[in-house]
């Protein structure tokens, strides 16, 4: 078994998923305002397997979503991630960074202050050489998030996503990028 490096904030525990961690994942994953820029929200199958998914990468890539805790109550909130797209494009290969929580923690800074240690853990211990993050152009919350972490936005590298059909609405995304060489610890 990989061993998973666990990160913390002041008010964050970025950890290894557990067995408990399943049912309130997929409460999340079935909140329509979390899976509104996604193509659906997600069954309680659908999101274990992405849980699984989750502990897979670790497996084979030694990083991966890492499940976040509140640290003050140790209730499991969502992810913070660096993931190996699952697809092909002009960016790739690359890392992304992303995140996922539960509706009700928005707004208080807690995925900007996961990812910043993500980001850290990113290039001082793993000695990754670049991130990449990406959203649909309405998500101005993510944007925001990737704009706090100093990533950059050149339109010129947006691009239509390969896993969603040719007319889907959630089909073009916006590239965010962050290469370790400019980021200041």
């Amino acid at each position: 078994m990989t061993r998973v490096a666990i990160l913390e904030t002041d008010r964050l525990l970025l950890r290894p998923w557990r067995a408990a961690d399943r049912e309130p994942f997929a409460q999340i994953n079935a909140d329509p305002a979390v899976m509104e820029y996604f193509p659906s929200v997600l069954s309680a199958d659908e999101s274990n397997h992405l849980a699984d998914r989750a502990e897979a990468h670790f497996a084979s890539h030694g990083f991966g979503p890492w499940a976040a805790e509140l640290r003050e109550t140790a209730e499991f909130i969502g992810y913070i991630s660096l993931f190996v797209p699952g697809f092909e494009a002009a960016f790739s290969p690359c890392v992304e960074i992303g995140w996922r929580l539960a509706s009700r923690h928005w707004g208080k800074g807690l995925a900007t202050e996961g990812a910043r240690t993500v980001v850290r853990h990113a290039f001082q211990s793993l000695q990754l050489p670049a991130l990449v993050s990406f959203t649909v152009p309405a998500n101005t919350r993510s944007r925001r998030v990737m704009q706090k972490l100093g990533m950059t936005h050149d339109p010129g590298e947006d691009f239509d996503h390969p896993q969603l059909p040719v007319a889907h609405p959630l089909r073009h995304h916006v590239l965010y990028r962050l290469a370790a060489r400019d980021v200041l610890y």
